[in-house]
């Protein structure tokens, strides 16, 4: 069998550790609930170790991040893609039987189709009266908002994204025909449906739409005079790359979002996905600093009005959150459980899409502990939402659990668990 030179010094220096802190296979294999066989063909350099079993032994070995910077980086997606011009129309189709798609493509005749915005109000050139029409629109978008952000927890992506698209271009439209300060309000506004847009078509899976999506909220908030958009691109790109594999540009994108002139809130969560880039690269260390440094501008930010809030409302304690999780990629699943069970008990129970992504995280924390019964319970009860609501990043950790409850083929629990998993893995987002 062919051996992979970089794999196989992490089982020489995997070997090196375990005999230095007198463990043996068997003794090993129980703490990181790894078969002895298995990490014996790691040790030889026959067997490929996966990420999540390089973190675990690097915590139980006390290996500071270095058993898990031995792993290869894995190999990136294509690029990010580029902002195109300004110059292009938008389509959208709806057909009958519920489905949708939606297309910018380049300026080539002037379309004149009449629409009109969620007001029932005509497109046209007029200017809006001051004191009755403008007032109105800004009030009433911010709170549909709210509004659709509250549907989009507890259905698909497809069923809130062509309002998200319309209610965008609706906006945008109508900011033409206001004063100046009701201008900057509205194009501001419509920015935020177009970030929010952007996170509905990552959640469907399409990564290019959502980037897409996340240029034009830039390019509308800097019409009304906001350059927080642009911070917080760079932290939504970030996220992208990192569920892509590409942890390397995920830290720099989240870094330099930390280090702009953005609001608290912006770079609080920058340093919060900076964490997670560290915990995934295996550094304790810098991922507890990156945690403490988001709890901090956080909190900052939380005596502040910001509306409408960027990145998630459903979290009571977003970075006790996101500790856990990172405690999990670190290598120290017991401990992640713990925080996980305590912190998603206080998410809203109508926050559906909140509650399944970290039901599924909950999930997969206890299966690496070795809780592979209450794993499969935890499972069992959140693939009911997990298909109503769908999500492409939910998935994308549905996988990762169906590979660890996979090691255990002979529980009962587990063979009960795995055909509605399965099942879920193959089901098309809605």
């Amino acid at each position: 069998m062919q051996e992979h030179p970089q794999e196989f010094g992490f089982g020489q220096e995997l070997r090196r550790r375990r005999l230095e802190a007198q463990f043996s296979l068997e003794r090993l294999g129980k703490r990181v609930h790894y078969s002895k066989a298995q990490l014996s063909k790691v040790e030889r350099g026959l067997k490929r170790p996966s990420p999540e079993l390089a973190r675990l032994c690097d915590a139980e070995l006390n290996a500071g991040g270095s058993l898990a910077r031995l792993l290869p980086p894995p190999v990136s997606r294509k690029p990010l893609p580029t902002p195109e011009g300004d110059d292009e129309v938008w389509l959208m189709y709806l057909d009958k039987d519920g489905t949708s798609s939606f297309q910018p493509v380049k300026r080539r005749s002037v379309m004149t189709a009449g629409a009109a915005s969620i007001f029932s109000l005509h497109i046209g050139d007029e200017l809006l009266a001051v004191e009755t029409g403008a007032a109105t629109l800004v009030e009433a978008s911010r709170v549909l908002f709210d509004q659709f952000r509250r549907i989009g927890q507890a259905a698909g992506p497809g069923s809130v994204l062509p309002s998200l698209i319309a209610q965008a271009h609706s906006l945008e439209r109508l900011a033409g025909r206001v004063g100046t300060h009701t201008r900057r309000e509205l194009l501001v506004l419509a920015s935020r449906y177009a970030e929010y847009t952007g996170w509905m078509a990552q959640e469907a899976g399409d990564d290019s739409a959502a980037l897409w999506w996340t240029d034009r909220a830039v390019h509308l908030a800097q019409g009304g005079d906001d350059t927080t958009l642009a911070s917080y691109a760079l932290v939504r790109r970030s996220l992208i790359c990192l569920y892509g594999g590409d942890t390397a540009q995920a830290v720099e994108l989240s870094g330099a979002a930390l280090r702009s002139g953005a609001p608290p809130r912006v770079r609080g969560l920058a340093a919060q996905h900076l964490a997670q880039c560290r915990a995934v690269e295996g550094d304790y260390d810098a991922t507890l600093r990156s945690l403490d440094r988001a709890r901090e501008l956080l909190a900052l930010a939380a005596r502040h009005s910001e509306a409408p809030v960027l990145g998630a409302s459903h979290v009571p304690d977003v970075v006790e959150m996101f500790t856990g999780w990172c405690l999990h990629d670190l290598g120290r699943p017991q401990r992640a459980a713990e925080l996980l069970d305590r912190e998603t008990a206080r998410i809203p129970a109508h926050a559906l899409r909140t509650r399944s992504r970290y039901g599924v995280r909950r999930a997969l924390a206890h299966a690496a502990a070795g809780e592979i019964d209450h794993a499969c319970a935890i499972t069992t009860e959140v693939l009911a939402t997990v298909g109503a609501v769908g999500s492409a990043t939910i998935v994308a950790d549905l996988r990762r659990l169906a590979k660890v409850l996979g090691r255990h083929p002979g529980n009962a629990q587990v063979r009960a668990t795995m055909p509605r998993l399965s099942t879920a893995l193959t089901q098309p987002v809605p």
